[in-house]
Parts: C-alpha cells; structure tokens; sequence
C-alpha cells in the first residue's frame, strides 16, 4: 500500500505548481477513491501529470501498462503517444474493466487504449509488438519476471518504468523489519542496477518510479 513518502506541504505545493488535472482526471481520481477498493493504488495528479510528462517526451509509438486499476495512469501515458499510437494495458481485476473503459471513452481514447484482462506473465508473451514504453506496476513479487518478459520486446533506446519502487520506504530498512513485497522490491532494483544494458535514474516521487532505458540488446 502506497503512502506519502514526501511531506504533505510539499507535495501539494507541487501539485500546486502542476498543471492541473483534466475534468476527466479529476473525475475518475474521485470516483475512484467514493468507490473502489484501495484508492491509494490511483498514481493520482503529481504522479500522472509526470508520467504524461515523460511519455509526451518520448512520443511513443506502443506503450504497454502492465496493471491498470482504474485506468488513471493509462490515460496519462496515453496522452503522449504519437499521433497512431497505441497503448495495451492489462490486469488481472475484470471487475473494474468497465469503470476503465468509460473514462477511456470519456477521455477520448477508447480507440488508442487496449485492455487485455488476465494474467500478466501469460499475455506478454502473446503480444507481437515492440513497446516504446513500459509501465510496470502490478503485483510487486514479480516485478523481475515483468522486466524479463518485456525487456526484448523493448527497443534499444526505449524505455521502461517501474513504479513503487521505494515501497512505503521500506527498501531501506534492515531486511529483517521488510515485508515480502518490499524484499522483492529491493531484490528487483538491485537487479536493475546490475544490469549493464541500461542505465536509470530513480526517481523519489510518490512511492518512488524507476526510470530505466535500455541501451543494448
């Protein structure tokens, strides 16, 4: 579970020196903290204004956003596609597909967005494309399976981010006061930084995203 990791003045003075967030943000940000479970999970508006941010930088051609929720951030990542851009989302939860795909609408992007409801492990094999961009926050026990599942499916010069990668800040604590989720965590970033194929930068906003872009093959 996600909390505040910076101090609550300074995230939102941040936030007030960010550009707003869309009607449509706005609206599924509130919907989904009235009626969904766990609404912490939402990346929220520092968050995705940033993803939005980064993607509109890389102007890519195909995303892939391995867990979706409620469709927050595959919005945000969405908006910086190319003009015949696409993005595949999946996740495990069909109970929120619906939500999902009404904002999608909503937003304008029910024909930019694909959602792939499922195991995460089992549909990334099956996708035939090459991903500009990757977003990894599902399930954090298998974060290094994801980044190995994707990683050729990455182009050289392209890019995959991990988010909660500092884990309630856990990651730094003695290994023994760590949950679960966060030995796996720590396990994946030290994977990370021990790969020579890329180079990354983390980034400590929110619960912390991993900036990785791939150098070789």
């Amino acid at each position: 579970m996600t909390q505040l990791l910076l101090s609550k003045s300074i995230n939102d003075y941040a936030e007030a020196y960010t550009t707003p967030e869309t009607p449509v943000l706005a609206a599924l940000n509130r919907e989904t903290h009235l009626k969904v479970e766990l609404p912490v999970m939402l990346s929220g508006h520092l968050q995705g204004a940033m993803l939005q941010a980064i993607s509109g930088m890389i102007r890519p051609n195909t995303i892939l956003e391995i867990g979706t929720y409620t469709g927050y951030s595959a919005i945000c990542l969405a908006q910086g596609l190319s003009s015949e851009g696409q993005l595949h989302t999946i996740d495990v939860n069909e109970e929120l597909q619906d939500l999902c795909f009404r904002y999608f609408c909503e937003a304008g992007l029910e024909k930019k967005i694909i959602q792939h409801i499922g195991n995460a492990a089992a549909i990334i094999p099956s996708l035939q494309h090459l991903f500009d961009l990757v977003f990894i926050d599902a399930d954090k026990q298998n974060y290094a399976l994801y980044y190995d599942l994707v990683f050729d499916k990455v182009p050289v010069g392209g890019y995959i981010l991990a988010d909660n990668v500092l884990y309630n800040g856990e990651v730094v604590m003695d290994a023994t006061a760590q949950s679960k989720n966060a030995k796996a965590i720590h396990a994946f970033n030290e994977k990370v930084k021990n790969d020579t194929r890329v180079e990354q930068v983390l980034l400590p906003i929110r619960d912390g995203i991993l900036l990785i872009k791939k150098l070789r093959p």
